[in-house]
């Protein structure tokens, strides 16, 4: 089962992923994609650590090439985020199409994984005129949550810490 989980930046899609799979008794793992650079990093880091710290996570960093990354079949996986994942791919990797790579590595841990949770990032919705690169990166995610919301059995917005469902149904609500 897969849900996306979408939402702006500190809107709390991360606590929301986590919920869904506290009741999870199988093996859980937090595939972590924000590189460790600066200080604003770190500490968002040091949040997220927090956040889930005796909550039985196994955590991967894998910063791009999520097809990479082997998981046992049957366990519960929270990817944190694509908005770090696909800025990755482009400014580390110099992968032109990241949406297509990251959306087949989804699909590949959403067959093994029994429960896959992607948190998303909304960018790109301030209607204003960007850099190329930064235009391809806006490109890049709307097309990834295009394609992930098609996948995914449930799809919702958080908004100031409220999810509004747009597919599907939420287990823990």
């Amino acid at each position: 089962m897969l849900t996306l989980i979408t939402g702006g930046s500190k809107c709390g899609r991360s606590a929301l992923g986590e919920r869904l799979l506290d009741g999870f008794r199988g093996e859980k793992y937090y595939i972590a994609t924000m590189q460790p650079y600066g200080a604003e990093a770190g500490a968002a880091i040091a949040r997220h650590r927090a956040m889930r710290a005796g909550k039985g996570f196994t955590t991967v960093e894998q910063y791009t090439d999520l097809g990479a990354l082997t998981l046992p079949p049957g366990c519960a996986v929270l990817l944190e985020c694509t908005g770090n994942l696909t800025a990755n791919e482009i400014f580390l990797a110099g992968c032109k199409a990241p949406a297509e790579k990251i959306t087949q590595a989804v699909a590949a841990l959403a067959a093994t994984a029994d429960t896959l949770v992607v948190i998303h990032s909304e960018v790109g919705a301030d209607g204003m005129t960007y850099a190329p690169e930064t235009a391809l990166y806006i490109r890049e995610m709307a097309q990834l949550g295009r394609n992930l919301a098609q996948m995914a059995s449930t799809v919702a917005e958080c908004i100031y810490g409220i999810p509004i469902v747009h597919k599907g149904v939420l287990p823990c609500f």
